[in-house]
Formats: structure tokens, C-alpha cells, sequence
């Protein structure tokens, strides 16, 4: 064998070495490259929830569906557990917001704006605008069932959410999560509060008034979809009318109408 030949030779393995060497380091570099997108994944998330987490995998378990699990048997890794924790804490923490905010609201005003506060309608309002929706992991039961699913756990998502905070940074962290993302739908609440025909009653009863009265004016359309118009009297008040597709509604419609003139504070969400 000449030189030249050996030379060739050495190259090659040479090669073959690099090549082997390469390879072996493939792994370890999409490795550092996932952390490197977890991390960067993390910390997205923590901007849009305004909270950096020490413990970062109380983080991901707040996002982690059962269906990503690799053994139904290990439920506490998903996060259910921290969804009835979250929940409990969001309750007290709405609870101490409408006390302080509403000081000449009774018990039951208070007990119907918390309802409409913590319902998980209101919890996957939250997360929408959060947009967590895209950081759920959902394994491929879960992912097969498709937006159905994603809606129905967005609530309990966001539950799950004020829990890990609460466990990481305590009272004071979740007390600011839920105050940033709440305080606004405390003070405008998408539903009315009260009924309207018990604000009138309350307001007739307070000026010395007697209970309002309904009487029906007109019915018309099919009998399968009527139409009923209705007022409603006070004395020395004007008569207010409302419509509607059954007698109650169309007495709702009517006392809506005469608070509205009226001016009845009561009839406000301002507490």
C-alpha cells in the first residue's frame, strides 16, 4: 500500500469519525433546542398571565387535559386538581371585589353578581382573551374531539390557572391575576342582575306605592307562536307596555320600560 493509498484511507475514517460524531450529536442539540422552545413557550404564556412563575412545572400542569396523559391512573398530573382549587380561591377572591367594591349592596345582589362572576362562561371569556386556548395539551382523545372540547375545558383551564398561581406566588399573586381580569366584568355585568318586575315592585314599595299591575292589552299571531302586549300600572304614573312572546316576558319588557322612565336607580348594575 503507497502513501497515498494510507492517506485516502486515514481520510476516510477520518470522515466516517465526523459523520459518527455528528450524528451522536443530533439528539443532544434538538434537545437544547426544545428546552430552548419550551422556555420560550413558558415565558409567552407568563407575559399573557402576568405572572413569572418560580415553579414552572405548576405551569404546565395547568394546561396539561387528561387525554395527554400517558396513564389514566396519574389524574393528578392534569389539571383537574388545580381547577378545584383555582375555583375555590377565585370564589373568595371575586367575593372580597364585591364587598369592597359595592358597600350598599345586600347579601343576595351580592350572591347573583358572584354567580355571574365565577360561572365557567365567564372563566373561558377570561382564557379566550388570554388566548390559552392554542396552549392546551390535549393528547389524541382529546384532540380528536376538536373545538367542542377545547371550549368545554377553556373554563376549567382558566380555574386551574389562578390555582397554579395561587400555589406559587400566593393570595397576593392570584388576588392580582383575578383583579386584572376581572374587575371590569364586576363592574359591567353582561346579564341583568335583578328581574325586572322585582326592582319595580321594590321602587313602587319604597315611595308608598302599591304592588304594580299587569294587564294583558292584546294577543295576536299563531297559536303556536303568540305575541303578547302587556302594561303595567302605578298610580299616578303613566302606563308603561312591553311586548313579548309569553305574558311574562312582555310584563318584564313592561316594567323594564317604566324604570327606564322613571329614572329607578334600582334598575341599574352599579350596585
Amino acid at each position: 500500500m503507497n502513501d497515498e493509498t494510507a492517506d485516502i484511507r486515514i481520510l476516510s475514517s477520518s470522515g466516517d469519525a465526523g459523520h459518527q460524531l455528528e450524528r451522536a450529536s443530533e439528539p443532544a442539540a434538538k434537545k437544547k433546542r426544545s428546552k430552548i422552545s419550551a422556555k420560550a413557550a413558558t415565558a409567552a404564556i407568563e407575559a399573557r398571565i402576568g405572572h413569572k412563575f418560580a415553579d414552572a412545572t405548576l405551569l404546565a400542569t395547568a394546561f396539561t387535559h387528561v387525554s395527554a396523559l400517558k396513564s389514566a391512573r396519574k389524574r393528578g398530573d392534569s389539571y383537574q386538581r388545580m381547577e378545584f382549587l383555582g375555583d375555590h380561591v377565585l370564589g373568595l377572591i371575586v367575593s372580597d371585589m364585591l364587598y369592597r367594591a359595592f358597600p350598599n349592596a345586600d347579601e343576595g345582589e351580592l350572591s347573583k353578581r358572584l354567580a355571574d362572576l365565577v360561572r365557567k362562561e365567564s372563566c373561558a371569556d377570561v382564557a379566550k382573551s388570554l388566548g390559552l386556548v392554542d396552549d392546551i395539551k390535549l393528547g389524541a382523545v382529546g384532540a380528536g374531539a376538536g373545538a367542542r372540547l377545547r371550549k368545554s375545558v377553556l373554563g376549567d383551564i382558566c380555574e386551574a390557572v389562578i390555582g397554579a398561581v395561587f400555589l406559587d406566588g400566593g393570595y397576593s399573586a392570584a388576588a392580582q391575576f383575578v383583579e386584572r381580569n376581572w374587575t371590569e366584568r364586576m363592574r359591567k355585568p353582561r346579564r341583568p342582575l335583578r328581574d325586572p318586575k322585582t326592582v319595580l315592585q321594590e321602587w313602587a314599595q319604597g315611595k308608598g306605592l302599591p304592588t304594580p299591575v299587569y294587564r294583558e292589552i292584546e294577543r295576536t299571531g299563531p297559536h303556536h307562536d303568540p305575541q303578547f302586549r302587556v302594561a303595567v300600572d302605578l298610580p299616578g304614573l303613566a302606563p308603561a307596555e312591553g311586548l313579548g312572546g309569553s305574558k311574562r316576558a312582555a310584563e318584564k319588557v313592561a316594567a323594564s320600560v317604566m324604570i327606564a322612565r322613571e329614572g329607578v336607580g334600582g334598575g341599574s348594575n352599579d350596585g
